[in-house]
């Protein structure tokens, strides 16, 4: 596979992390089934959520592939009375990702991220590199570094 815009900014910042490729197809983009795939815990797979706030815009939420964002918790760390998940549709224009291959690294724009508490629980976690079928592996303190991520309580 081509190495992503995710990869390049790492290697720019001299961040060490490691890549795993697997065969993916459009019924297959859920964290679980990645993480099945790359013989991952699903805890230990996180998935990028986009949402839109009602005070401050759009919002990035990493949160472990085997759990739904709860977002009433989501609103409250974000500083939002109400959080929506952003249309499917949209997820290019605002990121610069597709389904499935959404990152929280090197976005279109730096907005605001927040991490699930739970990371701070493994040394190196996985997140999407960018594209389908590449998963990174990153040590969850740098990926929140990189994206000067907040941690909180998000599932």
């Amino acid at each position: 596979m081509s190495k992503t815009n995710v990869i390049r900014i790492l290697e720019k910042l001299e961040i060490v992390h490691s890549t795993i490729t697997y065969e993916t197809n459009e019924d297959e983009l859920d964290a679980v089934t990645v993480a099945n795939k790359i013989s991952a815990d699903p805890e230990k797979v996180f998935k990028t959520l986009v949402a839109r706030g009602d005070k401050n815009g759009i919002n990035v939420f990493v949160i472990p592939g085997n759990y739904e964002l709860d977002l009433k918790k989501a609103a409250a760390v974000s500083d939002n009375k109400k959080i929506e998940m952003i249309k499917v549709k949209e997820i290019n224009s605002i990121t610069g990702y597709i389904r499935g291959g959404c990152s929280p690294i090197g976005m279109k724009k730096n907005y605001p991220t927040y991490i699930d508490e739970s990371a701070l629980l493994f040394n190196n976690i996985f997140v999407s590199a960018g594209i389908r079928g590449m998963q990174l592996n990153i040590s969850s303190n740098d990926l929140i570094n990189i994206t000067q991520a907040k941690i909180g309580d998000l599932i």
